[in-house]
């Protein structure tokens, strides 16, 4: 069943940053957990409405969560166990085709994402040591 891709409403935002959590922790095991706290609050601070945030839906359920700020991909998550199942490849299909994305960052430390952006055609051009927050987890910056 393709994904329903609707425009972010503000009605599901406690479930879009729980979906963000739970993604995470099953993505990001080289976070401190105490990190993962810290980068909630950022995320509950977060105006969904300043930039391009689309919600995926299969039927009802939320699935997954796409952000797009200038043609870059700003956050690309979806539910643990709809991850491996064309639903990522999906909505990056999306942020190509529809919001022209050219850009994303990604955590060094995330290698499937790294995979997964390259078999769409990013390739590294910069690399930081630090997040943007001054937080140990290097970045690597791609683009197509």
């Amino acid at each position: 069943m393709p994904l329903d891709i609707r425009k972010y409403d503000e009605a599901w935002r406690k479930e879009m940053i729980s979906l963000w959590e739970r993604s995470v922790r099953a993505t990001h095991d080289f976070l401190d957990p105490a990190d993962i706290d810290f980068f909630k609050n950022l995320v509950q601070g977060i105006d969904f409405k300043s930039f391009d945030v689309y919600c995926a839906f299969e039927g009802k359920q939320l699935v997954g969560i796409l952000g797009v700020y200038e043609r870059k991909l700003e956050m690309l998550f979806l539910e643990p166990d709809h991850i491996g199942k064309g639903y990522g490849k999906e909505l990056m299909n999306f942020a190509l085709n529809d919001l022209q994305v050219n850009k994303v960052d990604v955590n060094e430390g995330n290698h499937n994402a790294t995979e997964f952006y390259k078999r769409f055609g990013f390739r590294v051009f910069e690399r930081t040591d630090l997040d943007d927050h001054g937080k140990p987890y290097p970045i690597l910056k791609m683009e197509l």
